[in-house]
């Protein structure tokens, strides 16, 4: 399973999502520092009613903690936009 699909899942798993959007932006930072070590790029939008009454902080942390693990090799940078229902 692709590192962008593991995202996807654990996203709509963890979270109960309504919608988990994903865009590998890997190729844009070649040469980066980041994608030596092969961790890769990714913007991620999020819609769940987990976010409901969360500020951003605790909106981030939430994501974070789904794909913690993939921070450590598969993730180098991680960019959220992360709403509830309600927002969109």
């Amino acid at each position: 399973m692709s590192v962008k699909d593991q995202i996807h899942q654990r996203l709509m798993e963890t979270l109960g999502a309504e919608s988990v959007e994903i865009e590998d932006q890997s190729h844009l930072h070649a040469g980066h520092a980041g994608a030596a070590s092969g961790g890769g790029h990714y913007d991620v939008i999020v819609i769940s009613s987990a976010f409901n009454d969360l500020n951003t902080l605790g909106r981030h942390r939430l994501i974070y903690s789904a794909v913690d693990d993939l921070m450590k090799k598969e993730i180098h940078a991680l960019s959220i936009q992360a709403f509830s229902p309600d927002e969109v």
